[in-house]
């Protein structure tokens, strides 16, 4: 994949967090990491399995209503995903389905399955598994700083309670950083990250600008 591609699914209009339902999943599923894995496996799941399906099945699909055909594929994937993670883990199940109910949002409105259409299995899945990585990665990297500041520990999905507490550093942290925990952290560490990334992008390109 060239670095023109990756940057466009990262930060460009390609980016899964062009999206309102992508920024409400980020602030949902980033204030725990366990949270951040279920969200950023259900991404994998129904970002590949919808791929496979619009693969495997997109000769057999209507002229018109294509788009009402694609929304169903999603959901249906999503509603796989969370029918496993009720089986194995039920607490976490329940405390991750209201972010996970916006993944199916994401990779319809992202326009993925009509990117990954009239493509190559293997095209269609590299296409899926760098758009759910790019959208996934980045709500794990939030929530390894929201949550320690925050709550001041760690966690795994797992356990009694739905979460398994890796590391908890004993006392309460002060306001200012709960507040990183909350939907206003999220989106300020959120700002300072995309700031972080324009800086070194810029950098970037005045430096080759002046090799030249």
């Amino acid at each position: 994949m060239s670095g023109h591609l990756k940057q466009r699914i990262l930060w460009g209009d390609l980016s899964p967090f062009a999206y309102l339902s992508g920024g409400a999943l980020l602030v949902m599923a980033s204030d725990r990491l366990a949270h951040a894995l279920a969200a950023l496996a259900a991404l994998v799941w129904v970002y590949c399995l919808s791929a496979l399906a619009v693969f495997g099945g997109a000769r057999f699909f209507p002229s018109q209503g294509r788009q009402a055909v694609f929304v169903f594929i999603a959901s249906l994937a999503a509603g796989l995903y969370i029918l496993l993670l009720w089986i194995f883990f039920p607490l976490g199940a329940i405390q991750t389905f209201f972010a996970v109910s916006f993944v199916p949002m994401l990779c319809v409105g992202s326009g993925l399955l009509r990117k990954v259409e009239g493509r190559g299995i293997v095209a269609a899945l590299r296409i899926s598994l760098a758009e759910a990585l790019a959208a996934g990665l980045l709500i794990v990297i939030l929530s390894l700083i929201r949550e320690p500041l925050g709550f001041r520990s760690l966690s795994l999905p797992g356990g009694a309670h739905g979460i398994m507490m890796l590391h908890p550093f004993g006392e309460d942290s002060p306001l200012f950083l709960r507040l990183l925990s909350g939907s206003f952290g999220a989106l300020l560490l959120l700002g300072y990250l995309l700031w972080a990334y324009r800086q070194v992008k810029s950098k970037r390109l005045g430096a080759g600008e002046g090799g030249k």
